[in-house]
């Protein structure tokens, strides 16, 4: 990119210092009215305290606007539903709300009242714009010359009272979103991707609330080493006493027990604390792990006590495609288009300068060519497959570029030729046996 910048000069601290964080309704209100005051889009961030808390609420609010101030929020000291972050939303419905990786900061957003109705994504309209680096640090280095500090990113956000240098990094967030805003729409525009960025953000802030998973206990990580069904109960066993432990303690699941103990828990069944010890010792156990040995204990002895008809399946009940590696050998009248659309996406991809999983989801393209639009198996269907891609839940430009390379694809009958599949499995696919046993079988 030609407006790439190879010099970036430490961004230390806001232009107007670091503003005092805000938790009384007298200042609050003061930043509400002050912002109204001021014009253009607004830059908004949140902290949370991934790691460190189960929830996943704001700890921090930070919102700047252009001879309207940069204001840093405390909203714990608020609570969810105080009248003053309606007047909020209220002042922010006015103009853009300008966000980097909005998908991330919406839940926590709307959990206390702040519903944008305008949105432009930064991390998003950097990744259409065909820019290979898409972080905000990296943005603000390569389009603004300044850098940021990363050394909060992963602090403890529910911490009170927040240290004056975590404020300061918070609020250096903010400091330049409007200005980086400027350059990645003027990207897009010259780009002629400005309308497909656009709608884009639109369809984000359309979506609903993202469905409870089902049997979410299937995503922990290491589940492909457990071949069994009475080994994947242990799994379920401890995953639900964890969640439901650290729902009501308000704390990070892998504090209390991570995904890689809960695997070697189910592989061993300890039956004692000393077992059990012996069991989590080589993989780094933490005290804070050995604190609820009784609760695991128990919750071993329970599954294993379980009879085989109430063994969980090694598949999961979601209406999951088969991992891909089996299409070539046993679904080879859909592994053939799905190599040529693969392939044609993955060109225009690279013509567009716009990533595979932007430009289409991958899980899209894997599910109409296994259940392709009835006329595709046979003549050229254009309409029905971007019917198709839309009710799949692509966006209207995507499917106005996909839908004609994967109509073509879905007439071919021979597999292109394809390096080797690694690994293209989810975490409930992953639950598969390599091989059947007795007491594992469905």
């Amino acid at each position: 990119m030609s407006q790439e910048i190879n010099e970036a000069t430490p961004l230390l601290k806001p232009a107007n210092g670091t503003p005092p964080i805000i938790a009384s309704e007298a200042a609050f209100a003061s930043a509400i009215q002050e912002l109204s005051q001021g014009n253009g889009p607004f830059a908004l961030d949140a902290e949370r305290a991934s790691g460190f808390r189960y929830s996943a609420r704001a700890y921090l609010i930070q919102i700047k606007r252009a001879k309207g101030g940069l204001h840093l929020i405390d909203p714990i000291a608020f609570g969810v539903g105080h009248p003053l972050f309606a007047q909020l939303n209220e002042v922010l419905s006015k103009d853009e709300v300008i966000l980097h990786a909005s998908t991330q900061d919406l839940p926590c957003l709307r959990e206390i009242g702040i519903h944008p109705t305008k949105l432009f994504d930064t991390e998003l309209g950097a990744r259409i714009a065909g820019l290979p680096r898409v972080g905000l640090g990296a943005l603000l280095e390569s389009l603004l010359g300044v850098s940021l500090s990363k050394e909060h990113s992963a602090s403890n956000w529910s911490t009170r009272p927040l240290p004056e240098n975590w404020l300061t990094y918070a609020a250096l967030d903010v400091e330049l979103l409007i200005e980086l805003r400027e350059k990645i729409y003027q990207l897009l525009f010259d780009s002629k991707k400005l309308a497909w960025a656009q709608e884009e953000f639109a369809s984000i802030l359309k979506a609903p609330p993202a469905k409870p998973r089902v049997d979410p206990w299937r995503r922990t990580s290491g589940a492909h080493k457990v071949k069994k069904r009475e080994e994947l109960a242990i799994v379920k066993a401890l995953w639900i006493a964890r969640d439901s432990l650290a729902s009501r303690e308000d704390i990070a699941s892998g504090k209390l027990l991570n995904d890689l103990a809960i695997i070697e828990l189910a592989l061993t069944a300890p039956t004692n604390r000393k077992s059990m010890e012996k069991v989590l010792r080589p993989i780094g156990a933490r005290a804070r792990w050995l604190e609820n040995t009784t609760v695991w204990l128990a919750e071993i002895a329970a599954a294993v006590a379980l009879p085989q008809d109430q063994w969980p399946s090694m598949r999961s009940n979601l209406d999951s495609l088969p991992p891909v590696k089996l299409w070539r050998d046993k679904f080879p009248e859909k592994y053939a288009p799905l190599t040529h659309a693969r392939f044609a996406i993955e060109e225009k991809s690279r013509e567009l300068n716009i990533p595979f999983e932007n430009l289409i989801t991958p899980e899209i393209v894997r599910r109409i060519c296994w259940s392709p639009p009835p006329l595709s198996t046979a003549t050229l269907d254009e309409e029905g497959v971007h019917s198709a891609l839309l009710a799949l839940g692509a966006r209207r430009w995507q499917g106005d570029v996909a839908a004609p390379l994967i109509a073509l694809a879905l007439l071919e009958r021979q597999a292109r030729v394809e390096p080797e599949i690694v690994a293209e499995l989810t975490p409930e696919e992953s639950c598969l046996p390599t091989t059947p046993s007795k007491t594992s079988a469905e």
